[in-house]
């Protein structure tokens, strides 16, 4: 049977600590129930001793039914020469009424100098104070021994001691830190197998990134013994951030044979670490390993061809476990698996003797050579195969744009686009103001299509990027665009390239539409003699 370890999560108190990280209240609400669905065992929601919201966050968090995690108050130790009782922020902890309280202590001997400035034994005493007094009010204790493996580097034997006296207090879990993060895997391995001889409360270990090792040190923690692993999602926190769960679990659990949270459970850390980057307003990274979009990606044609025979070539798991996925990238890398392996995602018979093979191969490598990335615009990617194979039948044609300008002083610049479009052999004719040139035209595009396309109206564009491929030409450079849009079913990105940046934006605003309708044989809305359906390609 497989050895259990406890994750905690932080990402609510220490994530939030991270730079450019702000979660409201009602934020902190989603992200805890998207936890509880991964499995996580403990949340640790904030320290209530600190700020209004976090008091306001346990009292809400109430409300949520909860079925795998525990919710954590954090706090410090007492305040040097008082009692427990008249110490206010054990007493938040106590009023929140959470079941575990998370409070840290001193194991570095210069911190109790320089840090709180006090006595080595009344530090002892702070730590077992506080400990005992959490208990005697029948809370779960987890006791955070911070800068633990700096101070045992510098003290070993006062380092034990403080942990010592969180035992005696009775915690119910001693967590060995690495608060600045400057360990080695072989210094935690060492240490904490020390630990682990001379007490015998579960302990747990608290890994910062500094070194880029949080994840490692974690995981020669757990192999020393460790039980519990407290980190963040996406690996949220302070400087370098702290030890990154969505690496930890999967690591755990697929790699070393422990059990962390279920199968099921498991499947969804994809979708966990990208919900959590959303409501932060943080990038997740295309190459976080396990559930980045490009984690399980493939571009040179060698290694495309050696998953289409097996995909463990070149993937050490199968990317569903963690709810990912494989991906092949068509680029000037690309050979015929590559476009192979997306014909087939797109169900066409591809052949890979047919010039229309080699000549689409051509076409790619040279409009990449133009400055088109398809690595990031699948969906335009998917409609150039298709239109080469026949399988693209077109819902519309442009017939022009124009767009308008005007600044008067003293007044904001307004912009009106005028489209015209041909649609099922109808002139469709209308404009619009928007904020922006691109704003506008996709405001006019879409009164031209929704009367056929009603569908269209819950599409919006999520992202909008501009690249400049050649900053030596200035303001003559030739720009490359990317959009992303996103409806009920999903997201999608298309990219546009030219020396006129609205020519590059429409060109992508355009192929983002194009796909909205692939496979979705939207009804038309036609006057009596034209009413009929489009004949579109199911995707």
């Amino acid at each position: 049977m497989a050895t259990s370890v406890k994750i905690f999560d932080t990402t609510l108190r220490d994530g939030t600590q991270g730079e450019g990280i702000s979660l409201s209240v009602e934020d902190k609400m989603k992200i805890a129930r998207k936890l509880d669905s991964l499995g996580i065992h403990y949340i640790e929601g904030g320290w209530p001793g600190s700020n209004n919201k976090d008091i306001e966050f346990f009292t809400r968090v109430k409300e949520l039914d909860l079925k795998n995690a525990k919710v954590t108050a954090f706090g410090s130790t007492r305040r040097k020469d008082t009692l427990p009782e008249n110490d206010m922020n054990l007493n938040r902890i106590l009023e929140v009424g959470v079941p575990v309280a998370t409070i840290f202590g001193k194991s570095w001997d210069f911190h109790v100098h320089q840090a709180i400035q006090t006595t080595l034994e009344e530090n002892l005493a702070m730590i077992y104070d506080s400990v005992k007094y959490l208990k005697s009010h029948g809370l779960e204790v987890i006791y955070d021994a911070e800068h633990f493996f700096d101070g045992y580097k510098n003290n070993s034997e006062y380092a034990l001691q403080t942990i010592k006296k969180a035992e005696e207090a009775g915690a119910d879990w001693i967590v060995l830190c690495d608060t600045n993060g400057g360990s080695l895997p072989h210094e935690v391995t060492q240490i904490v197998t020390t630990v682990r001889q001379a007490i015998s409360t579960p302990i747990g270990i608290h890994a910062h990134n500094d070194c880029e090792l949080g994840v490692a040190n974690s995981l020669a923690a757990v192999m020393a013994g460790a039980t519990q692993v407290q980190g963040t999602i996406n690996g949220f926190g302070e400087r370098c951030g702290n030890a990154n769960l969505v690496s930890i679990i999967p690591n755990l659990q697929l790699k070393l044979d422990y059990e962390c949270v279920s199968a099921e459970q498991l499947a969804s850390l994809s979708s966990v670490a990208r919900y959590v980057s959303e409501i932060a307003n943080m990038h997740l990274p295309v190459n976080q390993p396990y559930v980045g979009s490009a984690a399980f990606a493939h571009k040179g044609g060698i290694h495309v061809s050696a998953i289409l025979r097996n995909s463990s070539t070149y993937e050490h798991i199968e990317p569903e476990l963690v709810g990912n996925k494989q991906r092949v990238l068509v680029s000037e890398l690309a050979g015929q698996s590559n476009l192979v392996f997306k014909a087939q995602e797109l169900g066409l018979d591809f052949d890979t003797n047919n010039q229309q093979t080699k000549q689409l191969i051509e076409q790619i490598k040279e409009m990449e050579h133009q400055g088109f990335q398809f690595e990031g615009a699948d969906a335009t990617l998917e409609l150039l195969i298709r239109n080469a194979y026949g399988k693209l039948e077109e819902a519309f044609t442009l017939d022009s744009f124009k767009i308008m300008v005007v600044k008067n002083a003293n007044q904001p610049v307004i912009t009106e686009a005028i489209v015209k479009l041909t649609i099922n052999g109808e002139t469709v004719y209308n404009a619009a103001e928007g904020n922006g040139p691109v704003n506008a035209l996709d405001n006019a595009l879409r009164k031209c299509l929704q009367q056929y396309y009603p569908a269209l109206q819950s599409m919006y564009l999520s992202d909008y990027k501009v690249r400049v491929l050649d900053e030596k030409d200035t303001t003559a450079a030739k720009v490359r665009v990317l959009i992303e849009t996103t409806d009920s079913s999903g997201s999608w990105s298309t990219v546009g390239v030219s020396g006129n940046v609205i020519e590059a934006s429409w060109d992508a605003l355009i192929d983002s539409i194009r796909y909205a309708l692939i496979g979705k044989a939207r009804a038309i809305v036609h006057s009596d003699d034209h009413k009929e359906r489009v004949g579109l390609v199911n995707h």
